[in-house]
């Protein structure tokens, strides 16, 4: 559902797939995993349709969603300009912690706020980003922040200009990196972004990795006009989300500065 939330869509219809290896996994456990599904399927007033299910020896969830947006207000990854302030609303972490937990490093009850996260749609913050006339954005997920944000750029005649210490990140992210809780995907988002960013302020490679961190059901990257903000922000008020200010759109060759 985020990919649509991303375009500034709205989520209708639903299709399931559920793969697990039934000698593993029993019903409570498969009972719980749609009830969760079904209770955000309704929160976000979408339809489940249908769905499939096999055996599979590798656990794996998800669906396929159709949506609709208004063609005057869709929004794209591509369309950032000059001038534009770049919004987060979700704090990074999530590949990180969850790593924590596989590995006995951090206790489940640790990963309440990054659950609290992932739980989170991103229904208002695509709402507040159409009414405000946002001129791109994209969810952050599997790539991490830097990776998307790169995406966002390539082949455009702009810049972003992402400001570390703006970043929000979830408690104890840069300790675990410290001790080695590396999500793999994390460090090949980083080498592969790598060659398109310049680091202007000195950042240490755990501080870089956070960056890098995949995310699941991570919140909107949203390049915003300036005249955009207030808004922005009353609608955040109003709907009790978060945000965060971490960057700024500058006339550039499509590359990423952090600093």
């Amino acid at each position: 559902m985020s990919d649509v939330y991303a375009m500034g869509g709205t989520p209708l219809t639903a299709l399931a797939i559920l793969g697990y290896a039934s000698c593993d996994f029993g019903p409570a456990v498969i009972r719980n995993l749609l009830k969760g599904a079904v209770d955000k399927l309704k929160e976000a007033g979408t339809c489940l349709i249908g769905g499939h299910s096999i055996e599979d020896n590798e656990f794996k969830f998800g669906f396929a969603v159709t949506g609709v947006a208004d063609k005057h207000m869709i929004l794209k990854s591509s369309g950032a300009a000059a001038g534009d302030i770049l919004v987060l609303t979700k704090p990074l972490g999530t590949g990180i912690l969850t790593s924590a937990v596989k590995l006995g490093k951090m206790k489940n009850t640790g990963l309440n706020t990054a659950i609290s996260s992932m739980l989170t749609l991103n229904k208002a913050s695509s709402r507040a980003a159409v009414l405000s006339g946002a001129n791109a954005a994209t969810d952050v997920t599997g790539f991490g922040l830097l990776g998307h944000a790169l995406n966002m750029v390539k082949g455009s005649d702009v810049n972003f200009t992402i400001f570390y210490k703006k970043v929000p990140l979830m408690n104890q992210v840069i300790h675990f990196i410290s001790k080695g809780v590396i999500p793999g995907g994390a460090r090949k988002n980083l080498e592969f972004c790598r060659k398109s960013i310049t680091f202007l302020k000195h950042l240490s490679t755990e501080e870089k990795l956070a960056l890098s961190d995949p995310q699941t059901s991570g919140g909107l990257l949203i390049a915003l006009p300036k005249k955009g903000l207030k808004k922005f922000g009353n609608i955040a008020k109003k709907t009790r989300m978060p945000y965060w200010i971490i960057g700024e759109v500058s006339k550039g060759e499509g590359s990423i500065i952090v600093q």
